[in-house]
């Protein structure tokens, strides 16, 4: 009885077997049968800005149903072509990753067309404790000394504002590698602007000192501020200049002339002498 149970699981599991064999022959042949293109991806880690050549590339073979847009089979095709942004091993290179035919390498690929580079000087604290790192965006605050009309009194008075809003930040130091999420403190920090906002960052850095302020990547709201003076900080009130007016004259009242009491006729008068005492009396 016990040989006969034993016989059946045996049974069963090359049975079983069997079944796991013949499915696997036919998934394997069905997927010989899948259509394939050759398409071309990176061998190892491509830093942006970095000039491509055939020893960094290599191809696979891709599903045709499911190859990327703007993805490339001829690695010739490739040589010295430099890339605008970071690029994994494995990941397929598209034409969208690089920078247009005769581009030279460097940070000048990575600017984006009508933009320009600029880069200005912080410290451990104005670099945000080193978390702007490539890729980020920043606000840009300026505090200087705002310039009043002496003429009407005004005093010259201490302003913090925003100047630039949603900066990308294209490199940090020297690095321009945006893989990298560990911070950095560094002495200059490289800005992505336009022709108008490169204007403005110079003469905010000749006129004040100069913050970065970093913010969320996704948020593209602008807020437009009047910036804060030292005595509204304080909470102190302004003093308005009290105006003076002239107030018009009166008119001129007319004279009239007055006419004193009449004079009393004169009268005759006589001088009394008594007892050594002299008096006069007029009648």
């Amino acid at each position: 009885m016990k040989n006969i149970k034993a016989l059946g699981l045996i049974f069963l599991a090359l049975l079983t077997g069997l079944a796991a064999a013949v499915y696997a022959t036919g998934w394997i042949s069905r997927q010989g049968g899948i259509a394939s293109n050759k398409v071309v991806v990176a061998a190892v880690d491509i830093e942006l800005g970095s000039r491509v050549n055939a020893q960094m590339l290599s191809t696979v073979d891709w599903p045709a149903g499911s190859i990327p847009s703007g993805s490339l089979s001829d690695i010739k095709a490739l040589n010295d072509r430099v890339v605008k942004v970071g690029v994994l091993r494995g990941e397929a290179i598209m034409e969208g990753k690089l920078a247009p035919v005769g581009t030279q390498g460097g940070l000048s690929a990575v600017i984006a067309s009508g933009k320009r580079a600029m880069t200005v000087r912080v410290n451990d604290v104005v670099g945000v404790a080193g978390f702007a790192l490539p890729g980020n965006y920043v606000d840009v605050m300026v505090n200087a000394q705002q310039d009043k009309d002496k003429a009407k009194g005004e005093q010259n008075s201490q302003i913090s504002k925003t100047v630039l809003e949603k900066v990308l930040v294209l490199a940090v130091a020297q690095e321009a590698n945006r893989d990298d999420t560990k911070p950095k403190v560094v002495s200059a920090v490289t800005l992505e602007l336009s022709l108008e906002d490169s204007e403005k960052l110079d003469l905010a850095r000749s006129v004040g000192t100069l913050s970065l302020v970093l913010r969320n990547q996704m948020d593209k709201t602008t807020v437009a501020t009047g910036g804060i003076t030292k005595g509204q900080l304080f909470g102190e009130k302004e003093i308005l200049p009290i105006a003076t007016t002239v107030a018009a004259a009166a008119p001129a009242r007319p004279r009239v002339a007055r006419t004193g009491p009449a004079m009393a006729p004169a009268s005759q008068c006589v001088e009394v002498i008594q007892n050594a005492t002299r008096s006069l009396a007029c009648f």
